[in-house]
């Protein structure tokens, strides 16, 4: 029998964005992916500056991510993984974006016997959409809605999917470029609805998004009427009388969810962190 290949990736994976996620995606077809999470020390040393987040939370966003099997921590002193690592039984892939690629990786790849696959821009261009499947069968989970800019993606965005998604199958709607300028102005969404959207179904709590086509708070009413939810939650930010008076109209159930953090990390929000 012919074992699939593991695939190795090491980084700080600071700052999450949609190029890492692109990277990771494309890694993740190459085998199950197992990153090396350099840490608050190593990202220190390696490019001078301390990580905008922790390393906790660095790992928090990795492991909810649906490309990503495994994380595990660099080890003290070395950003790479150990010689005697062993990331699976058959073949191990180490892979790098080409920005990445240098001689001193190279050589740390051969040392290991390991081989090394650099992945082009070409391959990380663009954000493509892979829906799964919906879970099926005689008993349906509750199908739940959520809506939002989605804006400068954090931690707390997954924190909120974890949460919800324990309530039942997770349909995000996030707010059009068009809407989330009307609602909250000139400079908004820093950035564009395909990639907010990529990001978002990047999480492995997520199993279906769309892009509003209404306005206002509401703007996603043609899109809830399309899926007919059980259930429509909220957090307090996002709590509004359109919102609460729709749901008692089409007899959906309304959750309003605290705004908390996962056990141990920072509250995040995107106004926070624009420009961070």
């Amino acid at each position: 029998m012919t074992l699939s290949p593991r695939v190795v990736v090491t980084g700080s994976f600071d700052d999450l964005r949609s190029r890492h996620v692109r990277f990771l995606e494309a890694a993740s077809k190459l085998g199950p992916v197992q990153v090396w999470l350099w840490t608050d020390e190593q990202v220190q040393a390696q490019t001078g500056r301390p990580p905008k987040f922790i390393l906790d939370e660095r790992r928090y966003l990795l492991e909810a991510l649906r490309y990503v099997s495994e994380v595990r921590v660099a080890s003290e002193g070395s950003p790479m993984p150990p010689a005697s690592a062993k990331p699976g039984a058959g073949p191990v892939i180490w892979a790098v974006a080409a920005g990445d690629d240098g001689a001193h990786t190279r050589a740390a790849c051969q040392a290991r016997g390991w081989e090394y696959r650099v992945l082009s821009e070409a391959e990380l261009e663009g954000f493509p959409i892979s829906v799964p499947d919906l879970e099926t069968g005689p008993i349906a989970r509750k199908q739940v809605v959520v809506t939002g800019c989605y804006d400068w993606f954090h931690s707390g965005h997954v924190r909120f999917f974890e949460e919800v998604s324990a309530l039942g199958d997770l349909c995000v709607v996030l707010g059009s470029d068009r809407n989330v300028r009307f609602l909250k102005g000139e400079g908004h969404p820093l950035i564009g609805q395909e990639e907010r959207r990529y990001l978002v179904q990047s999480v492995r709590y997520v199993k279906r998004t769309l892009i509003s086509s209404g306005e206002g708070w509401m703007d996603a009413e043609p899109e809830i009427a399309w899926l007919k939810p059980d259930i429509y939650v909220v957090n307090e930010d996002g709590d509004k009388p359109d919102k609460r008076a729709f749901c008692e109209q089409h007899g959906l159930e309304y959750v309003v969810l605290k705004r908390l953090p996962r056990p141990g990390l920072p509250r995040r929000q995107s106004t926070d962190l624009r420009g961070y």
